[in-house]
């Protein structure tokens, strides 16, 4: 059997990891084609030895440079964002794997769908920000994009199939990362935001977690990809993380995705879809579960991804504010420059100034790039007043 070529893009993130994983589990039937890193040498070294893949590249040239070095003859290391779209469109790859965060993926994600690839999509922000660039893509070409992440993940297990008029609504569950029962708090340190409950994930999507921004840039990708309206994709707190998502038809079923709460999983089905595999993910026992909790979500607690829902009636060029603002305020969260609860505030201030500018309805590649450009710009300017005056009103 002619084995199926993968391209890992961001495999020293936690998407990554368990991408690798799952590859060399299935390394019978998967020939690793590449793997692509922005500059952690010391992991994709190490997982260049495990895999042995034709190709390896650090989107930092220095850091390719040092890899090359490191690996020796036996490996072929390339470096920056153009061998990324070279290896994605590339007839020696089958499936890529998008697991980088941010939009950086974006046009290797267009190219592998122009050449009509499979895409198993982790990185929420390229949906968010360009998801209807994307899917128009993927529908003119005859690509394919499975969705990695397990909520998302589990809603296409539950559709498979299905006729999307029978579907009454999508329920997304949210672990509510560490401040579910109480909300946002206003100086929350940053051990704490970090604390997630559940997952083990990279700093900015666990500080999205923490904020629930995390569940309305999946709100917006579930709209995108699945093509329902926004009203029908609900969120419920489920804090287990043992149900994923759930579907309710317009009979009154509901059809619900279970499973140990393990990437591996959604990883694995992306790759091997519609086939099943045994995995190396442990199954669920029922008789050794916690007792499984389902809460509403208060918006007025959770402002972000009440922002999530204004900015996805309003058009593609205000979620990619959304996104390209969150993105802003996170960093500036994480390097210390604004305080926890500043985070939606900073959203909310782009937003209306973005809505007040009247370009809410942009849709090409050039119209979306020079918005989140513009978008990531008035932030950082936000944000730079407030540690200058100490003052950011809402």
């Amino acid at each position: 059997m002619k084995k199926t070529s993968v391209a890992i893009f961001g495999s020293t993130g936690s998407i990554g990891r368990s991408a690798v994983d799952v590859i060399f589990h299935l390394i019978d039937r998967f020939q690793p084609f590449c793997i692509a890193a922005h500059q952690a040498v010391e992991q994709i070294s190490l997982q260049a030895q495990r895999l042995k893949p034709r190709l390896v590249i650090l989107t930092d040239p220095k850091a390719a440079e040092i890899a090359r070095s490191k690996l020796g003859r036996g490996f072929k290391v390339l470096a920056g964002l153009k061998a990324l779209a070279d290896v994605a469109q590339s007839d020696e790859v089958d499936i890529l794997i998008m697991a980088m965060s941010g939009t950086d993926g974006l046009i290797p994600v267009l190219k592998a769908l122009r050449a009509g690839k499979r895409v198993a999509l982790a990185t929420k922000e390229i949906l968010v920000a360009y998801g209807e660039l994307v899917m128009r893509t993927a529908r003119r070409y005859k690509g394919k994009i499975l969705p990695i992440d397990s909520e998302l993940c589990a809603l296409h297990q539950c559709l498979d199939g299905r006729d999307i008029r029978a579907v009454r609504s999508l329920i997304l569950t949210a672990s509510g990362g560490p401040f579910w029962r109480k909300g946002l708090p206003e100086d929350a340190k940053l051990d704490e935001v970090l604390n997630h409950p559940t997952w083990k994930m990279g700093r900015k999507i666990t500080v999205d977690s923490a904020t629930l921004m995390n569940k309305g840039l999946e709100v917006i990708e579930t709209v995108r990809l699945f093509g329902v309206k926004p009203e029908q994709v609900k969120t419920v707190i489920h804090p287990e993380s043992i149900v994923h998502s759930m579907v309710e038809f317009v009979d009154g079923a509901i059809l619900a995705q279970i499973s140990n709460p393990d990437m591996r999983l959604s990883v694995q089905y992306c790759l091997t879809y519609p086939e099943r595999l045994n995995s190396p993910v442990p199954p669920l026992s029922f008789e050794n579960i916690k007792p499984l909790r389902f809460f509403p979500v208060d918006l007025d607690r959770f402002p972000c991804l009440k922002l999530a829902y204004q900015a996805l009636k309003k058009g593609p060029g205000t979620t990619c504010v959304l996104n390209a603002a969150n993105e802003i305020a996170v960093a500036a969260f994480l390097n210390h420059k604004i305080a926890f609860g500043k985070i939606p505030v900073i959203i909310a201030k782009t937003l209306k100034e973005h809505l007040r500018q009247k370009k809410a309805r942009v849709s090409t590649l050039r119209a979306l790039r020079k918005t989140e450009n513009w978008a990531k710009g008035y932030a950082l300017n936000l944000i730079e007043r407030h540690r200058k005056n100490r003052c950011l009103v809402q």
